[in-house]
């Protein structure tokens, strides 16, 4: 199957990964097919700079040399990455305290959750430092569900996953932190990427609707 680009020159590639499709190869043979063998069909150049979850969608960046990733995984490191995502939850969050353009701030510290891996959970006392923005964007009142905007501010992993369950309010059709019967797929989708060019400095934006 092939891969949607939205941008390709000779430095870096941006791709929409499906849901249900691994960002690279797992373990075992039955989880080598992936974002990354697909894209090495026709781009046998493509590295890996960052993933997805297997059970999201949305965008990715991915670079053909070694600079160029080197350059790309030190912004994603530095927060010079803007991410937002979309995703539907059930219920409606309490907004608590908002800034002026509608955004919310939840900061739990996360860790693994060891007996559980790939499980990780909000600790106090031994997790790292997490945050992520949120805004309500609609409530639908028949099915009690809301669609959420998703800005993180740190990269840890199933944040978006972990905090959207730590407030009440897990993501619809998330087979690990909630209930899979609540939708046909996790409602997460990276919609949003923008970064500078590593080559030319150039300003970049990349939107990708949700498919839900």
């Amino acid at each position: 199957m092939s891969v949607e680009t939205l941008f390709a020159d000779a430095q870096l590639l941006v791709v929409a990964k499906p849901a249900g499709l691994l960002s690279v190869p797992g373990r075992g043979e039955d989880k080598q097919d992936c974002l990354v063998s697909r894209l090495h069909a026709d781009r046998p150049d493509a590295l890996v700079v960052h993933r997805l979850d297997m059970a999201t969608s949305g965008l990715m960046v991915f670079a053909r040399d070694p600079a160029t990733q080197a350059a790309l995984g030190r912004a994603f490191a530095e927060r010079r990455v803007f991410k937002r995502y979309v995703a539907v939850v059930g219920g409606r969050p309490d907004t608590g305290d908002i800034d002026d353009e509608g955004w919310s701030v939840i900061a739990l510290p996360l860790v693994a959750d060891w007996p559980r891996r790939p499980l990780q959970k909000v600790d106090h006392a031994a997790g790292k430092a997490s945050t992520t923005r949120w805004r309500a964007l609609a409530h639908d009142p028949a099915t009690d569900t809301t669609r959420v905007e998703l800005e993180p501010l740190t990269g840890r992993t199933h944040q978006l996953r972990v905090h959207l369950l730590a407030i009440g309010h897990p993501i619809l059709g998330d087979a690990l932190y909630g209930d899979a019967a609540g939708a046909p797929r996790l409602l997460l989708h990276a919609r949003s990427l923008a970064f500078a060019h590593p080559s030319t400095g150039q300003a970049l934006r990349f939107d990708h609707e949700a498919p839900f």
